[in-house]
């Protein structure tokens, strides 16, 4: 299915490169078709002429992240489940003291995950040797090295927003938040 997304902050193509006002980028199930100006793409893709539904987002449309640290956020730390909180807390904790079975390594790599994909990750250095951990993460689909944006590449990106706003702000806090992930033209994360 032909999809626009349209970010109203703009697309940054490359890492760590300019962001460009205006640009859309078009997936066509898990790759991009093209990228270009929003009304130049609705007009060839969108409405009845080319059928593209259009996704508009808060925020500036850029390659997903990569976790070259993947292997120690996924195997040297516990991504506790939210009934642990009162024990455990909701941050990961170094796996040390805790009686890790076959069952909670996968849990908590599936959480790992998830939490990755809620930071625009999109990619993870390994290799894993836990085979739980390995397991999760290619059925996740999670690259093995960054890709940038490009007509005819993998449909991986996120939308990064402005931070939520808070009454005061703590030094060092979050610029920025993740909107959406698009892994492999799948919606893996969307901020609630």
């Amino acid at each position: 299915m032909l999809t626009i997304h349209h970010p109203g902050g703009g697309v940054r193509a490359e890492r760590n490169g300019p962001v460009t006002p205006g640009l859309a980028v078009v997936t066509d199930g898990g790759r991009i078709a093209e990228i270009g100006s929003y009304g130049k793409l609705l007009e060839t893709y969108g409405g009845e002429r080319g059928g593209a539904r259009v996704r508009a987002w808060d925020g500036v449309l850029e390659p997903g992240r990569y976790a070259a640290d993947g292997t120690a956020l996924l195997e040297a730390f516990y991504w506790p489940d939210p009934r642990e909180a009162d024990a455990l807390g909701t941050d990961p904790v170094p796996v040390a003291g805790i009686a890790m079975t076959d069952t909670r390594w996968s849990a908590s790599a599936r959480r790992g995950v998830q939490r990755l994909f809620a930071r625009g990750v999109t990619a993870v250095a390994g290799p894993f040797t836990r085979p739980q951990v390995a397991a999760a993460v290619r059925r996740a689909g999670l690259r093995d090295h960054p890709a940038d944006l490009v007509s005819g590449g993998d449909a991986d990106f996120t939308v990064l927003g402005p931070a939520p706003a808070s009454p005061s702000p703590a030094p060092g806090g979050p610029a920025e938040t993740c909107v959406v992930t698009v892994l492999g033209g799948r919606l893996v994360h969307r901020r609630a």
